[in-house]
């Protein structure tokens, strides 16, 4: 399934939402009041949708309350068929965040009831113009995705097209419409590829999928195998994917721009185990099947990479993905096996299970020999990180406090939730080995911060980030805004850090 090839139309209107004629308009209830003293009111001036929403608001069905909706037939002095009131809380703390959260709650509610097109009237305070406009298109794209590829009764219920009706320069509202789209996009393709199963999504076929998309939208793309991973001495790599029938793939996508900011290169290295059994060092049968998941980070760096394409910054950027399963066979690495990584370190094998960090170690080598200048990493690395921060934040490691201060303001203005981890020098102590330079597990304690000092002996001085989404990739249930599955968790914040990249 290739959701890119599902279109829906986003358009603008500049009209008061009362007079835009659609199957349903959603407007934003937002509580006005204070804490002891709650006061709903819809977040829009036009008088005509104020008092067709007045009697359920007077009555306490219409709280404001956040992702409470109420739904409205043959609203009077609309031209809307319905109206949908969807709660966005405190009027107070109400952000671009949430309404893009609405925006994708709105989707998953009309979705349910077979509506295939509305229209959303965005805020007229708070949230306003080109940044409302963005938020609201990115939540629409996010909440439309659904993950049942595979049910042979799956129900189309795709919402064919969206207007937002807005006011503002109309040149800056199309402008943040298209934004919006690619954004979303991209996302979604980030989910589609996390979304497939092992025997759908192979390091080949992840190979395959990057290719054809960066001759869509203007990219470089090599794809190499095991002969290359030979060749260039990625022996970390290599001993995870040694133990599949399944060859590697060894993914490079390329952004160079004509008046790229001189001495930054960008690179983005993305863990791609398309499936993880944990090797010799096996999982637990029970949510096994859940380890198909375990190349998101590596499709995130794919979806980032076709929104870079797409939004055209004047910085240089590479994509590195490091593909292949990790799989128990006659030919798999063993515990206390020492592999010799690309940079020359010698590794000792703890525990098989402790892959992505492997091949992530070879990634970032090559990124640093290919010349980016800075680093980010993307991976679902550790349980640990699950542990410590659950399935709310992703964890942030960082070697260079000016590179993490300005990825915290994408990461802020994209509205994802991550938190920052210690990566303190007593931590080495935890991944020194008696035969080699390090060791791929600490063990049990501090298992997010080891995993992200071993990464670092990689990166070097080279300024890095690493993102753990191991508890983020994926939604363990369905939200208002979202479905259960994919999450596209970081795509958004690293398109913003590229793009406004200085």
């Amino acid at each position: 399934m290739d959701t890119k090839n599902i279109v829906m139309n986003i358009n603008l209107s500049l009209s008061a939402p009362s007079q835009v004629e659609t199957d349903c308009l959603v407007a934003v209830v937002l509580d006005q009041g204070e804490k002891d003293k709650p006061a709903a009111a819809v977040a829009c001036s036009d008088a005509p949708i104020r008092d067709a929403a007045k009697d359920v608001i007077a009555s306490g069905e219409a709280t404001g309350k956040i992702f409470e909706t109420t739904l409205l037939h043959r609203p009077s002095g609309l031209k809307a068929k319905r109206l949908l009131l969807v709660g966005g809380g405190k009027a107070k703390s109400f952000s671009a965040a949430e309404l893009r959260k609405l925006a994708g709650a709105a989707v998953r509610t009309l979705k349910g009831k077979s509506i295939r097109s509305f229209a959303f009237a965005l805020p007229q305070d708070g949230v306003t113009g080109a940044e409302g406009v963005r938020s609201v298109v990115e939540g629409v794209f996010v909440g439309d995705f659904d993950p049942d590829y595979y049910k042979s009764d799956r129900k189309d219920q795709k919402i064919d097209s969206v207007t937002v009706v807005a006011q503002g320069d109309q040149a800056n509202l199309e402008q943040a419409i298209n934004i919006g789209r690619i954004v979303g996009e991209s996302q979604n393709f980030t989910r589609d590829l996390v979304n497939e199963p092992s025997n759908r999504m192979t390091p080949t076929i992840m190979a395959e999928r990057a290719k054809k998309m960066a001759g869509e939208v203007g990219l470089k793309c090599e794809t190499y195998g095991a002969d290359k991973i030979k060749e260039l001495k990625m022996g970390a790599f290599w001993g995870v994917a040694q133990g599949s029938d399944e060859p590697p793939a060894l993914i490079v996508l390329r952004y160079e721009p004509a008046g790229a900011i001189e001495k930054v290169h960008l690179g983005l290295v993305g863990k791609g185990i398309t499936f993880d059994t944990g090797g010799i060092s096996i999982k637990p049968a029970d949510g096994m099947e859940k380890m198909k998941y375990d190349m998101a980070g590596g499709a995130t760096m794919i979806g980032v990479m076709r929104a870079i394409a797409l939004l055209k910054p004047k910085v240089k950027v590479t994509a590195i993905v490091c593909a292949t399963e990790n799989m128990p066979s006659g030919k798999a690495q063993k515990p206390g096996d020492v592999q010799i990584a690309m940079s020359g370190k010698s590794i000792e094998i703890i525990n098989t299970d402790a892959e992505g960090r492997l091949v992530l170690a070879d990634g970032l080598c090559y990124a640093r020999q290919l010349g980016c200048t800075h680093i980010v990493d993307a991976a679902t690395l550790t349980g640990a990180v699950v542990v410590a921060l659950g399935y709310v934040n992703a964890g942030i490691f960082s070697s260079d406090d000016q590179m993490y201060d300005r990825f915290t303001q994408a990461n802020k203005q994209a509205g994802e939730k991550m938190w920052r981890l210690p990566l303190d020098d007593e931590y080495k102590e935890i991944i020194k080995s008696n035969i080699a330079d390090i060791v791929n597990s600490g063990g049990r304690w501090g298992g997010a911060v080891s995993a992200a000092m071993f990464l670092k002996e990689f990166a070097e001085d080279t300024p890095w980030i690493h993102l753990d989404i191991a508890g983020t990739a994926w939604m363990e249930d369905a939200k208002p805004w979202i479905a259960k599955g994919p999450s596209g968790i970081a795509v958004r914040s690293l398109i913003e850090f590229a793009t406004n990249f200085r």
